[in-house]
């Protein structure tokens, strides 16, 4: 054996050992985050798979299925209104090619009799409220029910104008920060930093590294929430394949490399909580 194995392999293996080791004992090192609420049920747009997506109406019969937490994106209109929609243009959902942004409130079309379910391609759902609706009517009618609060572009305006419902709803710590882009997030804590967040899609990429490098168990985690797909949707909706056969193997990869068990106790014991998004209301998206 060369003499760089010989002191190569023991110190490699021991790393791995106390890798391991404190990657099943995490409190060792961290304080666990203690969380104030624990979600089992989360609703995507607020329910969409039975009703139309963001309405009063779905979230309403989200909580009659007992949801505790409502997914939600939010727009700004042209007279500061924070609305609930996940398109910033109106044209998926309401047929009219126009910005949120470039209406007043009480201007904004109705939506469409139906709305194809996001993770459902070719099913529709369909309801009586065609309404868009205000954050703040939300938080009026949902008082203490948990919401994630999903940022899509670099609008101060509206991250402001939401911190400050927050705010003024005394809602701090059970509405959650949500974006996929860390600059997005950045600006977000900035506005609130008594809000939970949740991982940025670079930075959920960057835990998973550290955890197949055994460096997670020895680096700060200060979201507190891992929003994330399910791998069959990761793969169908950004990364298709022309073969099913290949999204099916890409699927099978993504959930073994995604999916680990032991990243997923690791993060609960430091007080992260996950929910895997699939259906809208039917199977949950937990």
């Amino acid at each position: 054996m060369s003499p760089l194995l010989y002191y190569t392999l023991p110190t490699l293996g021991g790393y791995v050992m106390v890798s391991i080791f404190f990657l099943r004992r995490p409190r060792l090192l961290h304080t666990p985050w203690v969380p104030a609420f624990c979600p089992r049920l989360g609703v995507h747009r607020g329910g969409s798979g039975e009703r139309l997506e963001n309405t009063m109406e779905a979230m309403e019969n989200s909580m009659a299925q007992r949801a505790d937490l409502l997914e939600l994106d939010c727009q700004l209109t042209r007279d500061g209104v924070v609305v609930v929609s996940h398109d910033k243009n109106l044209t998926r959902q309401s047929g009219v090619n126009r910005d949120v942004s470039s209406l007043d409130f009480k201007d904004l079309p109705l939506y469409k009799a139906e709305l194809e379910v996001y993770f459902s391609p070719g099913h529709f759902a369909h309801g009586s409220d065609r309404h868009m609706v205000r954050l703040e009517d939300l938080f009026q009618r949902f008082p203490r029910m948990p919401m994630s609060v999903e940022i899509k572009e670099e609008n101060e305006d509206l991250i402001r104008k939401i911190s400050d419902l927050v705010r003024h709803y005394d809602r701090n710590e059970i509405t959650i920060w949500a974006s996929e882009k860390s600059s997005i997030m950045k600006k977000c804590k900035a506005a609130n930093a008594e809000m939970p967040s949740s991982f940025t899609f670079s930075r959920g990429f960057w835990v998973l590294l550290l955890y197949y490098l055994g460096l997670l168990p020895f680096i700060p985690i200060p979201e507190k929430f891992l929003l994330c797909f399910l791998p069959t949707i990761i793969n169908r909706t950004f990364f298709p394949f022309s073969y099913p056969a290949l999204n099916r193997l890409a699927a099978v990869v993504s959930k073994w490399l995604i999916m680990r068990k032991s990243l997923i106790r690791h993060l609960k014991e430091r007080g992260v909580q996950e929910g895997f998004q699939h259906q809208d209301i039917k199977g949950s998206s937990k």
